[in-house]
């Protein structure tokens, strides 16, 4: 086998979020372990690729044509920085029975935790699929669809502590938090971490593992600055002021989506 073929091949504060919200299940559905797994993963406009490209790399071997990237309308979807995915399918073409839907964050995330349309799409999916997942501020948007409420849940550090509350979550300080169905990454680089969690869970750790050295993941960054403890108080401050428009976004829109009415 090529490397393409393997690597491509019930709950509270739902007022928070514009009314109660249907949980299929308090634990994930078996998945075969014998046919392609069906995914689904959201783009939207000012999406982190990595986000999105990271765990694709890594998921797309066990959704062999069953792999869709979804937006609004199907097409190029700009990123954050520019670059353009495709959208394969928009929310009516979908598949609607899912195995993992999957939630990037970005600088677009305060405008999708507004969005209707995106909000209702996901909470269909979510009522049916085995995996509700996302990676960064992706979880802000799983959480203003009301798919978060009672969940232990992980984000960005910039707004983990401060907005995933205000969205009925539980903010856990880990790279991969699993609770019952939902997963949830940290920032942007954890997508890889949380594909190779995820892939244990729907195929066993020897896949995943697999996984892992034929896309040679063996980090050793040329710095240790990836948390503020270890980037120290000056490096801290200076990641701020580049996040600060998407925390004082991502806030405004935690606290609109609470005066939503039911």
């Amino acid at each position: 086998m090529d490397r393409r073929a393997f690597v491509a091949a019930a709950l509270a504060s739902t007022a928070l979020v514009g009314g109660p919200v249907a949980h299929a299940a308090t634990e994930p559905r078996s998945v075969a372990k014998d046919g392609p797994v069906r995914i689904a993963m959201l783009l939207y406009p000012g999406m982190t690729a990595l986000d999105v490209v990271g765990p694709q790399e890594i998921l797309s071997g066990l959704a062999p044509g069953s792999l869709d990237l979804v937006a609004r309308a199907a097409g190029p979807v700009a990123s954050d920085t520019g670059l353009a995915l495709v959208a394969t399918a928009d929310f009516e073409t979908c598949p609607r029975d899912l195995d993992v839907l999957f939630v990037p964050g970005g600088d677009g995330t305060p405008d999708q935790m507004r969005d209707l349309a995106t909000l209702a799409f996901l909470r269909d999916r979510a009522g049916r699929a085995a995996w509700v997942t996302s990676v960064c501020t992706g979880s802000l948007i799983l959480g203003a669809a009301g798919l978060l409420a009672g969940y232990r849940a992980t984000s960005h550090w910039c707004v983990r502590d401060a907005v995933l509350p205000l969205l009925g979550a539980v903010p856990v300080d880990e790279r991969v938090v699993f609770d019952r169905n939902r997963v949830t990454a940290a920032g942007i680089s954890a997508g890889l971490d949380f594909a190779l969690a995820l892939a244990a869970r729907l195929r066993g750790a020897d896949y995943a593992r697999t996984s892992q050295l034929v896309a040679e993941y063996a980090p050793r960054p040329p710095f240790d600055a990836g948390s503020p403890a270890a980037a120290g108080p000056a490096i801290t401050q200076a990641a701020d002021a580049i996040l600060a428009p998407l925390v004082a976004g991502a806030l405004a829109a935690a606290r609109d989506r609470s005066r939503t009415p039911p």
